[in-house]
């Protein structure tokens, strides 16, 4: 993006003072009214077309399993691609999705199944637009403003789940539920209109992009080789299974236990929407005072009680404030979850990791959708919330074995010291596997610190793209250690290197405390010739480079 918008002094007292952000939010803040508004509209159309409770809950299910499904890929090229391109092509999507919807219930054609087919294609543009959008925050703001720009995304959408079910429930009360439909595809086009004009500044390629493939693989082991982004993950996928379950459920809660319809749906919805504002609007000075974990522990406790308080209510009175305190519950929970795998991951694999954040909440969300919406169907409403809130404190103790990581004061910013090397043998990108090892003299009595030491050192080489990575101990000079490992191609050994962040300087320290001799250590980087292969020159050596003495390479 242009520089202008993004000042470069002091970052702004709010994520709304740049211009691109403040733009994009409100077009989304519109948006978002539509989907909520389209929400009620499909709810209670399922409601009127099959009174199963499953089936009721199969419409939440419907537009969170494409983000299961979708969200690697969508990540995938959300890092690859340019985002607004992306942003555009799910918003049109979307809007194709909504107004075949909308025609058809006008028509009266609409089936149950139909319905949750149109619901799962705007859910398929959902999980595409969701990695483009949330990784290009981090471009539109600075880093210090991320996660107030995160909260204000999770507040735009409360707004309008706060607002737009009343507004859903009087249009569907007026106009039917097609008309709700209509008005959900009219909400993109502001968005699509706002898009068109931002031209984002593109950097520079300096190498080829990965095949889908390889960078789906790529995001998948960064966040297995990164602890805090697993624990995150495992908690939030924990989180969304049964966090789920009283948005699911609330039109059965309006009908069933309230004796309501979509008027009341639509308060109900509004409650939970006026909570969750409440909190994203207080979700800073939540962070200044609180742990993450503390934040995660307090929100789970409070949907467990919302849900348990829900299931006894019988009048909106009661219902209203559980709600409202499961909703604040929500969304500090989801906004936390959020921040800290942006926080917690560098640029180049942002939107993959959101993805399989996505991916596993609201793959958790989707399953969980259906597992209590069966239970509704099995032994009532009542009782399915009973045994949503029973899981929420399963997290809650859960929080006491596997805390959240503080993953903010990581410097996840590209180190940028290694130099691409002139090479003696020619080599085309592709050329490879490449083979690098490095020499390390170590005392016998540093032997075990040295050991743990490069445990880290294997995770960090393995996250950014090493194959077999091996620690080897010479048998005729027991201070002589050998790394070594090998990436497929020149261009995946760039990649490698290019990936280093400055976090990681702090590994390559504790290296250098243990290592005995010259700093840097000899490295060597050869290309594997299989025997029988062809050569160009018979005499062709295959050490790529003389051994390293540039520090500035050595990472």
């Amino acid at each position: 993006m242009a520089d202008q918008d993004i000042p470069q002094q002091a970052p702004p007292v709010s994520p709304l003072s740049v211009p691109i952000f403040r733009m994009v939010w409100l077009a989304s803040l519109a948006s978002n009214f539509g989907t909520v508004i389209q929400s009620v509209g499909a709810s209670w159309m399922m409601v009127s077309l099959a009174g199963s409770a499953t089936m009721v809950a199969l419409v939440q299910s419907s537009t969170t399993l494409p983000i299961m499904l979708l969200a690697l890929i969508a990540g995938a090229i959300a890092d690859s691609f340019d985002r607004r391109v992306i942003m555009i092509l799910a918003q049109l999507l979307m809007l194709t999705a909504a107004a075949g919807l909308a025609i058809c219930g006008l028509l009266g054609v609409l089936t149950p199944w139909m319905l949750l087919g149109f619901t799962f294609l705007i859910g398929c543009g959902t999980a595409f637009n969701g990695p483009a959008w949330q990784a290009s925050v981090g471009e539109m703001v600075p880093r210090p403003a991320l996660p107030g720009a995160i909260a204000l995304n999770s507040m735009a959408f409360n707004i309008a789940r706060s607002l737009g079910p009343a507004i859903g429930g009087a249009i569907v009360a007026a106009a039917g539920a097609a008309a709700a439909f209509l008005a959900n595809a009219f909400s993109y086009l502001g968005l699509i209109a706002v898009l068109l004009r931002w031209k984002p500044e593109q950097p520079a390629r300096t190498l080829p992009r990965e095949t889908l493939g390889r960078a789906m693989g790529a995001g998948i082991r960064y966040v297995l080789m990164s602890p805090p982004l697993r624990t995150i993950l495992m908690r939030s996928t924990m989180f969304g299974v049964s966090a789920i379950a009283i948005s699911a459920l609330m039109p059965l809660v309006a009908r069933d236990l309230i004796a309501g319809g979509p008027i009341t749906f639509g308060l109900l919805l509004g409650g939970f929407g006026l909570g969750s504002v409440a909190g994203a609007l207080n979700i800073g000075r939540i962070r200044r005072h609180f742990s993450t974990e503390a934040i995660t522990r307090a929100a789970s406790l409070g949907l467990a009680i919302g849900a348990a308080v829900t299931g006894l209510s019988h009048t909106l009175w009661t219902a209203l404030p559980a709600l409202a305190l499961a909703g604040s519950g929500w969304v500090l929970a989801l906004s936390t979850f959020n921040a800290s795998i942006q926080l917690g991951s560098p640029r180049w694999v942002v939107a993959r990791s959101l993805s399989i954040y996505q991916m596993m909440t609201f793959g958790g969300m989707a399953i969980g959708g259906w597992a209590f919406g069966a239970v509704a169907e099995a032994f009532g409403v009542r009782d399915a919330l009973f045994a949503a809130a029973a899981c929420q404190l399963v997290v809650v103790l859960t929080g006491f074995v596997q805390r959240l990581p503080e993953v903010s004061g990581e410097n996840l910013d590209p180190l940028n010291r290694w130099k691409e090397p002139a090479t003696a043998v020619a080599i085309e990108g592709r050329s490879g596997p490449i083979v690098v090892t490095i020499d390390y003299r170590v005392a016998p009595e540093n032997r075990d610190r040295f050991m743990d030491v490069m445990e880290e050192r294997r995770r960090i080489r393995l996250r950014d793209g090493a194959r077999r990575w091996r620690l080897l101990n010479a048998l005729d000079d027991e201070r002589h250690w050998l790394e070594r490992y090998q990436v497929p191609t020149w261009f995946d050994y760039v990649r490698h290197n290019q990936r280093r962040t400055q976090a990681d300087i702090e590994n390559s320290l504790r290296i250098k405390e243990l290592h005995e001799g010259p700093w840097p250590p000899v490295v060597h980087e050869m290309i594997e010739r299989p025997p029988g292969a062809a050569r160009t020159r018979r005499d062709q050596p295959t050490v790529l480079v003389p051994p390293l003495t540039d520090p500035t390479r050595y990472s």
